[in-house]
């Protein structure tokens, strides 16, 4: 096993609808972290546990650092930037949840007082809108930007053929309705083992999402396998894929869904210009990260 030494850092615990991060506030970029870290914090027996890392850091530190290419439309050297990066240590473009729960880091701790700001993300800018606020919990609106359609594309899962909508969120989606699946149905598919995936279609990898058909009463529930991940409780983007996902399978492209997965529901709305994602965010402790010799 290769040894590697863990800064002592200063950290948060956090979720939105059950998908969790760790915080890392570096303003300055002080605390780079390498995929080794990142994989070690993440690790639910050595380390923290989490489904991935937010960074909280200033857009113009990490273009000093050359960890950024370029500072996006609408993103300017003092705005804060979400580095987010996945359980493996791989960085991702975007994840819904976890703006929400960056969003309220932010407010809550004073470290911008407006309620509406932009944040940065390496999809570009999200504007987000913080309905209430304390310590501990809060309402948080984010802009996720309009869904791109790629076109139709499948998967094999648990031995079995999906098709699906490939949708791109800033980050690749493979949202799958099932025509004849129940939530009960839904619950008892094995998520365990990573789905095969157009490879051409998706070179980069891609987040899988299974879902049940659009209610009447514009419902819909779903499960999701991150890529870098596994399954997790919720994702941000995979819950605004699955949402344009029912809305085609129903003749439709726009409208408002309720998104239940297994760590809560959150309400999506699709317009021509924009889609938001509306749900809670729970920030859990606070603490000290111990700066030791680790092993991966």
């Amino acid at each position: 096993m290769e040894e590697f030494q863990l800064p002592e850092l200063t950290f948060a615990k956090g979720h939105g609808t059950g998908n969790d991060f760790i915080i890392i506030p570096d303003p300055e970029g002080e605390h780079p972290l390498t995929a080794q870290h990142v994989a070690w914090l993440c690790d639910r027996h050595r380390g923290l546990g989490a489904d991935g890392i937010l960074r909280v850091i200033r857009a113009g530190a990490l273009l000093d650092r050359g960890e950024i290419s370029h500072l996006d439309e609408g993103i300017e050297r003092d705005t804060w930037f979400m580095d987010y990066r996945n359980a493996d240590g791989s960085l991702a473009e975007m994840c819904g949840n976890g703006v929400r729960v960056f969003a309220h880091w932010l407010y809550s701790r004073e470290l911008t007082l407006n309620s509406c700001f932009p944040v940065g993300t390496r999809a570009g800018v999200k504007n987000v809108h913080v309905h209430s606020a304390d310590l501990y919990l809060a309402d948080v609106t984010v802009s996720m930007g309009t869904p791109a359609i790629m076109g139709e594309s499948s998967c094999i899962f648990d031995n079995q053929h999906y098709s699906g909508w490939g949708i791109d969120m800033g980050n690749p989606h493979l949202a799958c309705v099932v025509s004849d699946l129940t939530s009960d149905q839904l619950s008892q598919l094995d998520f365990r083992t990573a789905p095969e995936w157009d490879k051409q279609f998706f070179p980069h990898g891609v987040n899988v999402e299974i879902l049940t058909p659009l209610t009447g009463s514009g419902e819909v529930n779903m499960r999701v396998y991150e890529r870098g991940v596994g399954e997790t409780l919720s994702c941000g983007t995979g819950t605004v894929a699955a949402a344009q996902a029912a809305l085609l399978d129903s003749g439709r492209q726009h409208g408002t869904i309720l998104v239940h997965i297994p760590g809560g529901r959150v309400e999506v709305s699709i317009s021509a210009h924009d889609a938001t994602l509306r749900g809670p965010s729970v920030i859990l402790a606070e603490g000290k990260i111990a700066p030791i010799v680790a092993r991966s």
